[in-house]
């Protein structure tokens, strides 16, 4: 099995680049990675993998933000924007609630855009100049059309978005804007616009930058590794569980490609690996049914539904990645209430740190595997949250507090608050 911890480092190839080539993960057929426009195999259409023949080690890695990893990716450097590097949060009144040994957040809704797409986008972007292409496209739920314009603004490139008519949050939308994308409301959700995008790429008409492009996985890597150094440098090991929100399983797939790759640099052993556990909302959760019911495959949802509106995805396209990743890891998957994720949205607020809805899915379910018995209390455990408060202000008004109107005087602001300390007791 190519995607499990135990393969060996592949051979190279003679249709390699400096290194680097192109593998399908189902039938290992390979490709020159930058000769050509490809999106998945030529043989059997299944997801493709970037390669390469040297794999770095911790001590290779230098600088900060997703370019000191530039060994573990496919270029010295991509068109940039100060993405990466973002905090691993401590939280200690939700690790003493939660009752795990160490729980951190690791907010990406720090990046330049707001969100971990940017990871992503600085490497994909370079691909495209690359390979030449004159327009870039993506379906969104909207962090991916907030990112892939900005990127593409700052490689002077045009972008054209797909968005679910009426799906997706305010604040994504004006960014995609406002960079100066071609945006296009779809009659139809994220799935339908996903088609619609891969049908124009693959008529030659965009190049094709949502996850199922296996460069842009390469950026989102830097996650996985920065939250490993981050844990090497506040505890002297590594995470025994990192927990996740999952829409098209990019991030699942790409940390477990992280790990694999420095299991096979001799840097990290199998059993340090850690688990990867997805978080899904209840309305949209074909990668959680997938996993309790022990399928190789994923049913695409037709309909979905939930206020978590990064992750309201029914059909994720890096399911054939995410799956041996969730299990070879020994993680799981588990299914949240929009009503616990925003409870979660508040808990995390609390501590300062301001996540859109389907960020807070990660602590959600982590709370949820706790409950459960699932995570013990002797785990280390990092939390992914992977879109800033801002993304979704509509949302985090919704579960925030309402404004109190009060006379323009004094009294008035000093009765209202003894009118709150009298409500508390």
């Amino acid at each position: 099995m190519s995607l499990s911890l135990s393969a060996d480092q592949p051979e190279q190839p003679a249709n390699a680049d400096d290194g680097v080539w192109l593998e399908c993960i189902e039938c290992g057929e390979t490709f020159a990675p930058f000769d050509d426009v490809r999106y998945t195999c030529d043989e059997c259409d299944s997801l493709l993998e970037v390669r390469y023949a040297d794999l770095p080690t911790f001590d290779d890695f230098e600088g900060q933000g997703v370019w000191r990893y530039a060994d573990a990716l496919p270029f010295e450097a991509g068109v940039s924007i100060q993405e990466g590097a973002t905090p691993l949060y401590e939280v200690p009144s939700l690790e003493d609630e939660i009752g795990v040994e160490a729980l951190r957040i690791k907010h990406e809704g720090m990046n330049p855009t707001g969100s971990f797409k940017d990871r992503g986008m600085t490497v994909g972007v370079r691909v495209a100049k690359e390979l030449g292409v004159g327009r870039l496209a993506c379906a969104s739920t909207g962090n991916t059309s907030a990112a892939l314009a900005a990127y593409g603004s700052r490689g002077g490139m045009q972008t054209l978005v797909l968005l679910p008519a009426g799906k997706v949050a305010a604040g994504k939308i004006a960014q995609a804007s406002l960079h100066g994308a071609h945006i296009l409301e779809v009659d139809g959700n994220f799935d339908a616009c996903l088609d619609i995008v891969q049908e124009l790429a693959g008529q030659g008409e965009a190049y094709l930058l949502n996850s199922l492009n296996p460069f842009r996985l390469e950026g989102q890597k830097t996650i996985g590794l920065e939250i490993l150094e981050g844990f090497l440098a506040d505890y002297d090991t590594v995470p025994d569980r990192i927990v996740l929100p999952v829409g098209n399983a990019g991030n699942t797939s790409a940390l477990y490609k992280a790990f694999r790759e420095l299991v096979q640099a001799g840097e990290l052993a199998e059993d340090d690996v850690p688990k990867l556990t997805g978080v899904q909302a209840e309305g949209a959760a074909p990668m959680v049914e997938a996993i309790e019911n022990g399928a190789d495959e994923v049913r695409r949802w037709e309909e979905v539904e939930t206020r978590a509106t990064a992750i309201r995805i029914g059909n994720p396209v890096n399911a054939p990645k995410a799956l041996p990743g969730i299990r070879e890891t020994g993680g799981t998957a588990v299914a949240v209430s929009d009503e616990e994720i925003t409870d979660a949205q508040r808990d995390i607020a609390a501590e300062g740190i301001g996540v859109e809805p389907a960020s807070a899915a990660s602590i959600a379910g982590l709370r949820k595997l706790r409950d459960e018995g699932i995570v013990a209390d002797d785990e280390r455990v990092a939390c992914l949250t992977t879109g800033h408060l801002l993304k979704d202000p509509d949302a985090a008004a919704a579960a925030g507090s309402e404004p109190v109107p009060v006379p323009a005087n004094t009294e008035g602001v000093l009765a209202s608050l003894a009118g709150e300390d009298s409500s508390d007791r």
